[in-house]
């Protein structure tokens, strides 16, 4: 640990002003050991996750959500972290943290032509990438959820995964892979979920024709995606049930706009992801 307090923290204050032209969270190894010229190709993998602040979400989805990246990240991905809320001072859209986690230097003829001291610096350093890469981003993500006192009434998804997707648009990522943690429930004023305080039985098609009609859809380059956190209820709320029915046709509306945008809805946690991110 105490080589991540020194190690990463030196390389992160000199690295500010490469990320402001190419942004990297995670300083590279291969530029401390001096071996950049030998860096690996990026595994091609990208896994972004969206966390919606107006959700209460329950602590066991929180840590399952965690372990879920944990297990997913591998050497070469490019992780990235967006939060989003209504429109309001504090409380907008914002991409956290973009990092890109180093491959392994495997190649034996390219190993066998360094000195020791310089693969001793990398392979140190990638170990410890990991443990950096947890610390920042996770830090990140559990500070990026509503807190019990927090109510924010309206959810602006449509416009916000609109919005991540034109971001992501120069992406050079050949996998993409969308981890979203939200309620799915849009409350804003281009449409709302609910009526009287409660969530309604909305129409999939009629609902889609509207999102289309007011130039919502995106384009998600083919990604996956998966969803945590559907149809949460929020203990302190009135009218809070939700029959099947009405998660039914939540589900068939997000499957079909996922669809329209360029994107595949692998699952749909109502509320917990019970399948592993891809």
């Amino acid at each position: 640990m105490k080589f991540i307090t020194s190690c990463f923290l030196l390389l992160a204050s000199l690295s500010a002003l490469a990320q402001a032209a190419d942004r990297n969270d995670i300083p590279s190894c291969y530029d401390y050991a001096h071996l950049s010229q030998y860096r690996p190709a990026s595994s091609g993998r990208e896994l972004v996750v969206i966390i919606d602040q107006t959700v209460k979400v329950p602590l066991e989805i929180k840590n399952a959500s965690w372990q879920q990246i944990l297990r997913f990240t591998q050497p070469g991905d490019r992780v990235v972290l967006y939060q989003f809320s209504a429109l309001l001072q504090n409380n907008f859209m914002q991409r956290l943290f973009d990092g890109r986690l180093e491959p392994l230097l495997t190649d034996k003829a390219i190993r066998d032509n360094q000195g020791m001291e310089s693969l001793k610096n990398l392979d140190k350093c990638l170990a410890e990438q990991r443990q950096y890469f947890a610390k920042s981003f996770g830090g990140l993500m559990a500070k990026s959820f509503a807190e019990q006192g927090d109510n924010i009434a309206k959810s602006e998804i449509l416009d916000s995964l609109k919005r991540v997707s034109q971001d992501l648009q120069s992406d050079a990522s050949t996998s993409h892979t969308l981890f979203l943690i939200s309620d799915m429930l849009e409350n804003s004023a281009f449409d709302s979920f609910y009526r009287n305080n409660a969530l309604r039985l909305i129409s999939p098609d009629k609902t889609l024709q509207q999102v289309k009609q007011q130039h919502l859809l995106a384009d998600f380059a083919g990604a996956k995606i998966f969803v945590a956190g559907a149809g949460l209820i929020d203990t302190d709320a009135k009218n809070n049930y939700r029959s099947g029915k009405i998660l039914q046709q939540l589900e068939a509306f997000w499957r079909d706009y996922f669809t329209a945008s360029n994107g595949v809805l692998v699952s749909f946690g109502a509320p917990a992801l019970n399948v592993e991110l891809q």
